[in-house]
């Protein structure tokens, strides 16, 4: 039986009037690289942002790794607006916060890249390591912590010599070409030593070669580091060639899930989603 590292059940985010995401259920399990596709406005990355603690669902459970790290329920004013089913069915309040989540082995990138500007290539990635550090404040001050600092820059220069840009380690993030700046958050994100990595649009501005290179990177980054892999995606091509299994949202509802194949060949998901050029979307 697969072993599930993220199940969603009945996840809605509503904001006021509106339902973003409903009922949404999904399982990603260890090893897989799954993709989360629809048109704009489907509600993909306000999944993602439920998923990772961002976004506090109005209703609905979240479980990582076998534990429930998310619960809630329509609260105050919502309770009337609310405009989704399976009220009364998560009574609790369980909120894991971004960093707790990260903590216990998750990981993302943004659509928009994040980057810290004026930082260096190594200091991005350094700086995503500190959040495993175990030093505090009175260790750091007395400089009791150097052999740690130690033992993480050598694993930034590591991780850095891993993914292929050990050579611009020294350079200013933001003056990498596009698709290293992409790989460089990827490497940032990698840095905290997750088990569950979800990429916001990875090929995002990317020419057909950079993508085609991206490809292959999720692929290598997979197995060098036994990830299990969420991500959402415009590129087809990528999303076919990639994924193990594909979830179809639309209007923030699930209207398909299966292999590629299946998905290309669903009349539904053409009408709503792959039959739109891409010009147009």
């Amino acid at each position: 039986m697969a072993e599930n590292v993220l199940k969603l059940e009945n996840v809605t985010m509503q904001f006021g009037g509106v339902v973003a995401v409903r009922n949404l259920c999904m399982e990603v399990n260890k090893g897989e690289i799954v993709a989360l596709i629809g048109p704009n406005g489907a509600g993909k990355t306000t999944a993602f942002n439920a998923i990772t603690g961002v976004y506090k669902p109005t209703n609905g459970a979240i479980w990582f790794n076998g534990k429930m790290v998310i619960q809630d329920h329509p609260h105050g004013k919502m309770k009337k607006l609310y405009a989704s089913e399976h009220l009364g069915e998560y009574p609790n309040v369980i909120k894991k916060t971004p960093d707790q989540l990260t903590k216990l082995g998750m990981a993302r990138t943004f659509q928009n890249i994040r980057l810290f500007k004026s930082m260096t290539v190594f200091d991005n990635v350094l700086t995503a390591m500190h959040l495993r550090r175990s030093s505090n404040l009175f260790t750091a001050t007395l400089r009791l912590n150097g052999k740690e600092e130690r033992q993480q820059r050598e694993e930034t220069l590591k991780l850095l010599e891993l993914v292929g840009l050990a050579d611009s380690k020294d350079e200013l993030a933001t003056s990498l070409p596009y698709g290293k700046q992409r790989k460089l958050e990827i490497a940032r994100a990698l840095a905290t030593k997750p088990t569950f990595l979800l990429l916001d649009e990875p090929a995002a501005g990317m020419n057909p070669q950079e993508t085609v290179e991206l490809t292959a990177f999720i692929r290598q980054i997979r197995q060098q580091f036994d990830l299990t892999v969420l991500l959402i995606e415009h590129h087809m091509n990528l999303v076919m060639d990639i994924s193990d299994r594909i979830y179809v949202i639309d209007f923030g509802k699930t209207i398909a899930e299966g292999v590629p194949a299946e998905i290309q060949q669903n009349q539904r998901v053409i009408d709503a989603y792959l039959g739109v050029a891409e010009d147009d979307e």
